[in-house]
């Protein structure tokens, strides 16, 4: 523990006498499910004094750890009748420090708070590379990296305040929830910008603005209803955060003994996570590894780390009324940890929606952490995760637009991941999409318009939720291959002041953008009405001659999905699909806003995509 304690120790050497130095949550509210709220409370040697609660207020549980700066208290909110109170640090009967707590009137509804579902259309935004609406905040006195836009690796800028700025813009695509990268402070000397080493769980990075900043951009988003979703890091902290500097007990974090500085790598083996003949080693291994020297990796097999991860993610699901999460690495955590936590969120908030990364490459293996999976249970395991990401669509994407078609190969990629939704509980629950921050960009891959139009006509008519990355729609593109992680996170055009192109606006915007910002408005705002493509059910048809056809179809309507993925123009029958017909006649493509015949042949131009709304 001595060693633990002189690599992350926080030094304290000016405080003469035993102070509450900084309390977690700061404050809380009434009226929560779970009435039981711990209180972290933090000092030089606090725990060699007594604490008592003011007004009184009974102390549950205070429970000591190994670190005598450390001092956990539980109450019963139930049972305090005063808007706040006062924690009391005593030497004796003399009182030494004090705090105030204030419990806060939950807003009406709150628990009750809708969710992102497969109506909604996510914005992925690395807000350091996305809008710099306040320069002033770039670089911040209590901040190590300092602002550097020319190093693709470095800080640029971009902030809350640019992304507010730009809301109209997002509305105006389609766009009704917005997902941003971590936002929280990461003060790693290098490399901060993204977000997922994180110092302080409980504040915004100043040079993103502040706490209140991040509650207006909720507040911004509700008046135009679309939802907030919170990029949350359990599996790791960062190696600036002040409790990893002074860590509570050495079983808060993954400390290898026979590592460096208690670091070892993880062997990312995902695997060991379910495959019941693997060795333990390889599994701790996975589990426990760190992601890099500046990521400790969490123990979620310590009560106290998932009790504070869970108060954490409710206090700002409370504070900023957010409308849902996106978990990191979320198959890298104790699986048991990871299961209680999202639980006992969901348990808050019955329709909150929780995805989580699960970068695997096989359906089985991804739907073995959603919610009530068949798969999982052979093990008796639920992660109780509503929501997991498409990764195998993702990688047939990555391929089939530049395939000929073939057995398995072309537009059978795509229907051979569809063919696998029968291992998923809830399919219409999962986020597809084409690229995300840590791919390569899909424009780098298939840099021709036409294939972009066939990939958005996927996505965006596929069950689940379709996820877009900031600047796909004006045809960014970034080679992670060569270039690493800074070129697909290139800064939006016009986001800062001075920028010669400025995509935000359409008379800023080139030809080439705006042929491509028109095609994403044009299908993203027709999605937001058609429930039959939101919860419709889905019919496959073998790809033939690399076209791909399906139907979203319910009770009221019916909708003809036809992907051209054929270098040259294609004519297909339609008895072929007269099960899904079933009367139609006649139809129009809401993307070339034609209205056509459908019942003899139907002409597809080369590398062309159809929506049709089928008619009578």
């Amino acid at each position: 523990m001595k060693k633990i304690y002189t690599i992350f120790a926080l030094s304290a050497a000016s405080i003469a006498f035993a102070q509450i130095q900084k309390v977690e949550p700061a404050f809380w509210w009434k009226g929560m499910k779970n009435p039981e709220l711990q209180i972290l409370v933090y000092g030089k040697d606090i725990a060699n004094n007594e604490i008592e609660l003011s007004d009184n207020i009974q102390i549950k549980d205070i429970q000591k750890v190994e670190n005598p700066n450390y001092v956990f208290i539980t109450v019963n909110t139930n049972e305090i009748n005063v808007p706040s109170f006062k924690i009391n640090l005593k030497k004796g009967k003399k009182n030494i420090s004090s705090y105030s707590y204030e419990l806060k009137q939950r807003l009406p509804g709150s628990a009750d708070r809708e969710s992102f579902t497969s109506k909604d259309v996510m914005y992925l935004i690395m807000p350091d590379r996305f809008a710099n609406g306040n320069p002033s905040n770039d670089n911040t006195k209590d901040t190590a990296e300092k602002s550097d836009r020319k190093n693709p690796g470095g800080r640029h800028g971009g902030d809350i305040e640019g992304i507010i700025k730009n809301l109209d813009y997002l509305k105006e695509l389609g766009v009704t929830a917005v997902w941003n990268t971590p936002l929280l402070e990461d003060n790693e000397p290098s490399y901060s910008y993204h977000g997922y080493a994180q110092s302080d769980y409980y504040k915004i990075d100043p040079r993103y603005g502040s706490n209140e900043d991040y509650k207006r951009m909720a507040d911004e988003l509700h008046k135009r209803n679309m939802k907030l979703i919170m990029d949350y890091v359990t599996n790791h902290w960062g190696s600036q955060s002040w409790i990893i500097k002074d860590l509570p007990a050495k079983d808060w974090i993954h400390y290898w003994k026979d590592g460096e500085k208690g670091f070892k790598r993880s062997n990312y083996r995902m695997t060991t996570q379910f495959d019941t003949n693997a060795a333990k080693v390889d599994m701790e291994n996975c589990m426990d590894g760190w992601f890099d020297t500046t990521m400790p990796d969490m123990n979620q097999s310590n009560p106290l780390v998932v009790n504070y991860m869970v108060q954490n993610a409710i206090w700002w699901a409370e504070f900023a009324g957010l409308d849902g999460l996106r978990v990191d690495t979320y198959s890298y955590n104790d699986k048991k940890g990871i299961s209680e936590w999202t639980k006992r969120i969901t348990d808050e908030y019955p329709n909150f929606n929780i995805v989580g990364e699960v970068w695997m490459h096989n359906q089985a293996q991804i739907s073995y952490w959603q919610k009530d999976s068949k798969i999982s249970a052979i093990e008796n395991y639920n992660s109780y995760l509503p929501s997991v990401m498409d990764f195998t669509l993702h990688d047939a994407i990555g391929q089939v637009f530049k395939e000929n078609s073939g057995w398995d190969s072309g537009m059978q990629r795509v229907y051979d991941n569809f063919a696998n939704d029968f291992l998923y509980p809830d399919i219409n629950n999962i986020l597809v999409f084409a690229e995300n921050h840590d791919t390569q960009r899909f424009n780098q891959t298939y840099p021709k318009v036409e294939d972009y139009k066939l990939v958005m006509s996927l996505i965006s008519t596929v069950r689940g939720i379709p996820q877009l990355y900031y600047g796909s729609e004006i045809g960014m593109s970034g080679d992670k291959a060569t270039k690493g992680d800074g070129d697909i996170r290139r800064d939006f055009p016009g986001g800062w002041n001075g920028d010669a192109n400025n995509a935000f606006v359409k008379s800023g915007r080139t030809d080439s953008q705006n042929q491509y910002f028109a095609f994403t408005k044009k299908l993203l705002n027709w999605r937001k009405g058609k429930e039959v493509i939101h919860t419709g059910k889905t019919k496959n048809y073998v790809p033939q001659n690399n076209v791909f056809v399906y139907f979203r179809y319910n009770e009221k309507e019916s909708v003809m999905v036809v992907v051209n993925n054929n270098e040259k123009e294609q004519t297909i029958d339609m008895k072929h699909f007269s099960e899904s017909l079933n009367g139609f006649t006649k139809g129009k493509d809401i993307i070339s806003e034609k209205e056509m015949s459908i019942q003899n042949t139907l002409t597809i131009p080369a590398k062309t995509p159809m929506v049709i709304e089928l008619q009578n």
